[in-house]
């Protein structure tokens, strides 16, 4: 019964309106003012009268501002609105409506109780709004971890012109929201898979004529064209040279093969490695089926996971979208023997595998190049690392005491180690990608259409 009790006074009316009457700073300011005006009236007796007067009329004003403020149940109405879901790296934008039902003009300020994974305790909007005006506010968000964000109320404190008191307005607005593998990033370099002549981002995809094995058509010779190409039966029923054109092969099998290792865990602008290589097979993967080509996607540690087989059916990018927006880094050694085993046992197909990895050292790569060059000879393997772009900056900076040249010193080892690694893949036959976190998507991507139109694959 007291439980009961002390609920229901903590939701009476009388409750409830002291809970949300604050008084403003202009408010005690002026407060200030009659308290010296009623010092210098005990000095001055003259004074004293004009005291009490502007003693009662701050009373008076602040009653009547809190009458503005009260004289309807609902002078603020507002709404949060959310994405569906979040792009995670990106720029996320979330809107708040906010509608004005006072017949006055309102001064206000919206708190919105972010997820906690932004850290931001000093988070305000302020927007001032006309009788019955409807405004909508924009903020940017950029979550940097996969995962579910839970959002709490939303909280619009109101004035008036008056401005000695503030009324809160609470919304229950309890909202949570899945942030996803980047899409956006997804939908920005979409056009590459569609635009033969792109060249967005050093990019170009290459239309390969004459050195592939599916055949396409038979045009008229041109200046240029294979002469080994001549269909000499066509030339025949023609009476002119006619030419067989090729494209490249089709259906072929792309997986990108994510590392979630401890050595993924390192961050960059505020996303892990494993985040960047995240990111960037849903995009590859992505082109991929657009060009006709089968993308499938799995990550490993000790044993492998999140296993997608390669297709290209219209359910392909929404199963390797849930399927990597459950890897996470379990912070083991990665198994690369039991990578092997799996690549041989699943991967029965000659496939293009992009393995995004990180080598430190060559002696790391050196301790799993004999699984590495198991898995190249049934298949063609592209071993995608990173630099240390706050190594690259060091090395590139001017050193002038003691301290600084030993440090830029072993900045150029470890950058000298990761294009070792770079010769020590070559020399196997294995092809690399090395690349900052930043350009690990694009650089991808140009490897993917790089390998197509030599017809490596």
């Amino acid at each position: 019964m007291p439980q009961q009790q002390n609920y229901s006074i903590k939701n009476s009316p009388l409750a409830q309106f002291f809970l949300t009457l604050f008084l403003n700073n202009r408010f005690f300011y002026a407060l200030f003012g009659v308290v010296i005006s009623f010092i210098f009236g005990f000095i001055y007796p003259l004074i004293f009268p004009l005291a009490k007067i502007l003693a009662f009329a701050l009373a008076a004003i602040l009653i009547l501002d809190v009458i503005l403020l009260y004289s309807t149940s609902k002078g603020i109405q507002a709404s949060r609105l959310l994405p569906e879901k979040f792009s995670n790296g990106d720029q996320n934008f979330i809107n708040v409506e906010i509608k004005n039902q006072y017949g006055l003009i309102a001064d206000c300020t919206v708190i919105d109780e972010l997820p906690f994974q932004f850290q931001n305790r000093n988070f305000e909007l302020n927007a001032k709004l006309q009788p019955n005006e409807k405004k909508e506010l924009k903020y940017v968000l950029r979550p940097t971890e996969r995962g579910t964000y839970s959002f709490g109320d939303l909280l619009i404190f109101t004035k008036s012109t008056i401005g000695f008191a503030t009324r809160k307005f609470s919304f229950n607005a309890n909202q949570m929201v899945k942030n996803y593998p980047s899409f956006l990033q997804l939908k920005k370099y979409d056009l590459i898979s569609l635009n033969q002549t792109s060249l967005e981002f050093g990019i170009k995809k290459l239309r390969k004529i004459g050195n592939s094995f599916e055949f396409e058509q038979i045009k008229e010779y041109v200046q240029g064209d294979n002469i080994k190409d001549i269909n000499w039966k066509a030339t025949a029923k023609r009476n002119h040279l006619m030419v067989n054109q090729y494209q490249d092969e089709k259906s072929q099998r792309v997986y990108s093969i994510i590392d979630k290792g401890r050595v993924m865990k390192m961050p960059f602008e505020n996303l892990s490695l494993l985040d960047y290589a995240i990111n960037a097979s849903l995009v590859i993967s992505n082109v991929v089926v657009r060009r006709h080509d089968k993308a499938g996607i799995f990550s490993f540690s000790k044993k492998p996971e999140n296993f997608v087989k390669a297709e290209r059916r219209n359910s392909q990018m929404n199963l390797i979208l849930e399927s990597l927006y459950n890897v996470t880094t379990d912070f083991k050694e990665s198994d690369f023997g039991n990578l092997y085993a799996t690549v041989k046992s699943q991967i029965t197909h000659r496939s293009l595998l992009l393995l995004y990895t990180n080598f430190e050292s060559l002696d790391a790569l050196h301790r799993q190049m004999n699984y590495l060059r198991a898995i190249n000879k049934s298949h063609l393997l592209v071993v995608v690392f990173f630099k240390n772009t706050e190594l690259e900056s060091l090395r590139r900076s001017e050193a002038h005491t003691a301290q600084e040249i030993f440090d830029k010193t072993i900045a150029e080892k470890f950058s000298h180690d990761k294009r070792l690694i770079v010769a020590e893949l070559k020399k196997y036959g294995i092809q690399s990608i090395l690349t900052s976190p930043q350009n690990l998507t694009i650089n991808s991507i140009n490897k993917y259409l790089e390998i197509k139109a030599k017809g490596l694959l």
